[in-house]
């Protein structure tokens, strides 16, 4: 499993640094928006901050302008800089073209497990589902990432093209869990959801209470 920032903030890249076990991170337009920093500025300095890939979603309004763009990301940071595209047909081909290439692609804006299957076949390394947005547009973002683990799986065998599940839109600590345990290889998260799953309260009154049984150190009063 690894852990990956779900922001465009570079502030957040650098709570998420700080760390030290989150590997790279996600952005999408309305978290781009949100930063009020162009996008190259948002990937390049979260790919200083982190070690891993930082993806950037394409937005292009033509096939030809999105292919454009995945290369002129690409270039920004050779070989950390993830392209995620929307799951359509026409992007399909596209990602086949950019995998073939050797780009890191990911596919976003996914909503099906029938979806994951032509995108292993495209040559994508990832599928970035929405839980959240799936749970409120579907019914069951869950069980969707159940479906996707399994078609993953099934066209991983003998040799087939593997491909690896990133899920995103994930509101609460609770749901994180629940998303790994419903066959998510890897969580894309907020750093308040990073950081609230170190956290629990029992575990501050438990050091409160050993601080206590040990009464004042040596040097103290």
């Amino acid at each position: 499993m690894a852990i990956y920032l779900d922001s465009a903030r570079p502030a957040d890249g650098e709570r998420a640094a700080a760390l030290g076990f989150v590997v790279g991170a996600t952005t999408n337009p309305t978290l781009v928006a949100a930063s009020g920093l162009p996008a190259a500025e948002v990937v390049t300095a979260l790919c200083r901050l982190l070690p891993g890939t930082v993806f950037h979603q394409l937005t292009g309004e033509t096939v030809a302008d999105r292919e454009a763009e995945a290369h002129r990301f690409a270039k920004l940071v050779p070989g950390r800089v993830g392209i995620k595209i929307p799951t359509t047909t026409e992007n399909l081909a596209l990602a086949r073209r950019l995998a073939s290439e050797g780009a890191i692609v990911g596919m976003t804006a996914i909503f099906s497990a029938a979806q994951v299957a032509l995108a292993a076949e495209a040559g994508a390394r990832y599928v970035l589902p929405y839980v959240e947005r799936s749970t409120r547009l579907l019914g069951d973002g869950l069980a969707l990432v159940r479906e996707m683990r399994a078609v993953a799986e099934a066209v991983g065998r003998d040799g087939g093209s593997s491909i690896e599940i990133i899920a995103a839109s994930i509101k609460t600590p609770e749901q994180a869990v629940a998303t790994l345990l419903a066959g998510a290889h890897h969580l894309a998260l907020p750093i308040a959801v990073i950081e609230a799953m170190g956290e629990h309260d029992l575990s501050v009154a438990t050091i409160a209470e050993f601080a206590k049984a040990l009464g004042p150190t040596e040097g103290d009063g």
